[in-house]
């Protein structure tokens, strides 16, 4: 059983299915596939990977239309890649998954949905990290008269023409559409807590010789792809390296933001104080203009609190406001959300997380047989595309159940010991990357303030650590012979 029709819940299925897995069931909690690309349609919506990486290693498209996708592109491509290898029939839409609990006398998951419960051997979360949209703690937040939403949850049905609109939080969907809505707004008030390093986009259209070249040659459209892809690995020395190495990328950004922002009052607020890469790095040729536009402000000044007119700044000024936008990006170390799921011994996991996530390559816990998730705990990347982290991260799993179904098994659990040195060793490499520099982010439990979000190498390490799947880090038992790990 697989939860989640994205990118992770699909690669799940097809890679299961070429390994004569066909006993395959997925929930969907939507009406269509797609994740994360069908629930963030905002103006502007659009991936900061370049297209050809930005796809499954076994289902290129030829036809990307631009350097970077755009949401409904990236929509279109999961829906055509559910059709092209048959998923649509194994989905039960409209079944959102409450809880899951493993019962240890038939050694299988009870599923239960809005749709009554499910059994299966092996339950699969491909749920993703950035489905569960954050909406900030703030003062009378439920008094706000006007229409309000996050950007994970765009109202289409409200007209924003000439509206006094608040936007609160300058992350990466706010980035993308302020620009998209500024023109319109009779006012825009952007409210910005921490401001993001950003650079160049460089994005432009894919010609149609070029198009026809990738249909036609598709060795040329797969070197490409390697091209961006160790071009982004590059990255990698400022992150986990030595910090040191962001320094080009800061004079990258700061020549960009001197190129567009000749108001050196204006500039000094859109400066980071940080290490560049402490927080998520931003793209983007349309936002510094954005916020320069006569009828946008920037606003800097802490929020005191949401009140019925608008939203009151801690210096005592209202912004009137008849729309409240947050762009307040994801609860990404609280993947599970509301979901509960009770392991053996009743553990739940969430409680076993509550000094932080953590898992063996981020796809199996320790305590909770049968459950493996996809990008789990620290599989994150600020530098390259997570399609390639997930078809290394579901090529783990398939290994295991593979190597179940050859000796006999009905529990596949990873060893404790494993796990917790896995993890001592994560983290050790941890401390000395550019995420653990001085500045909070949603890379960072709030809790034990660990980094359990990204993977602390390349990319192409965590794939050369996670596509095996190593027996003897794992516990594979019968239900006659089982013992207790």
């Amino acid at each position: 059983m697989i939860v989640g029709t994205g990118f992770a819940g699909q690669c799940m299925a097809i890679k299961l299915h070429e390994a004569g897995f066909d006993s395959i069931l997925m929930l969907e909690r939507g009406e269509t596939v797609g994740g994360t690309w069908r629930d963030n349609h905002y103006p502007g919506a659009a991936c900061d990977i370049p297209s050809h990486l930005y796809s499954f290693s076994f289902a290129l498209n030829p036809d990307w239309s631009r350097t970077y996708p755009g949401q409904a592109e990236i929509y279109e491509y999961l829906q055509a890649t559910a059709r092209r290898y048959g998923l649509i029939e194994r989905i039960r839409f409209n079944t959102l998954v409450s809880g899951a609990a493993f019962d240890a006398g038939t050694q299988t998951w009870r599923v239960h949905t809005n749709n009554g419960s499910l059994r299966s051997r092996y339950l699969i979360l491909g749920t993703g990290g950035l489905s569960e949209p954050a909406i900030p703690k703030l003062r009378g937040i439920e008094q706000f008269q006007g229409t309000s939403f996050h950007s994970a949850r765009w109202d289409h049905g409200c007209n924003l023409q000439g509206k006094r609109i608040a936007v609160i939080g300058t992350g990466a969907s706010a980035i993308q559409f302020v620009p998209e809505i500024a023109a319109s707004a009779g006012k825009l008030s952007v409210f910005q807590r921490t401001p993001p390093w950003i650079v160049p986009r460089h994005d432009r259209s894919i010609s149609n010789l070029r198009k026809t070249i990738n249909r036609w040659v598709p060795a040329f459209m797969r070197l490409n792809r390697w091209r961006i892809h160790w071009m982004n690995e590059l990255s990698a020395l400022g992150t986990v390296v030595n910090p040191k190495y962001m320094e080009w990328g800061e004079k990258v950004a700061r020549k960009h933001m001197l190129a567009q922002v000749p108001d050196p009052v204006l500039r000094a607020k859109l400066s980071p104080d940080y290490v560049m890469g402490c927080k998520r790095i931003l793209i983007s040729d349309t936002w510094y203009p954005a916020l320069q536009r006569a009828n946008t402000e920037l606003v800097t000044t802490p929020i005191e609190r949401v009140v019925p007119e608008g939203v009151l700044s801690a210096d005592g000024r209202l912004h009137p406001a008849d729309v409240i936008i947050y762009g307040t990006g994801f609860q990404a170390t609280e993947a599970l959300g509301k979901l509960k799921v009770h392991g053996r011994m009743g553990l739940e996991l969430n409680e076993a997380w509550r000094f932080g996530a953590e898992a063996y390559v981020g796809a199996s816990v320790s305590g909770f047989p049968n459950l493996f998730l996809i990008t789990g705990p620290n599989t994150g990347l600020g530098h390259n595309s997570m399609v390639f982290i997930i078809e290394a991260n579901v090529a783990h799993i398939v290994g295991a159940l593979k190597q179940a179904r050859r000796k006999g098994s009905t529990v596949v659990e990873v060893r404790r010991e494993v796990q917790a040195e896995y993890n001592r060793i994560l983290q050790q490499r941890l401390k000395t990357s550019v995420w653990v520099t001085g500045c909070k982010s949603w890379y960072q439990d709030k809790r034990s303030g660990k980094v359990t979000t990204l993977w602390p190498g390349f990319s192409t390490q965590y794939w050369a650590r996670a596509r095996s799947f190593r027996c003897d880090d794992y516990l594979l038992f019968a239900a006659e012979s089982r013992q207790e790990p």
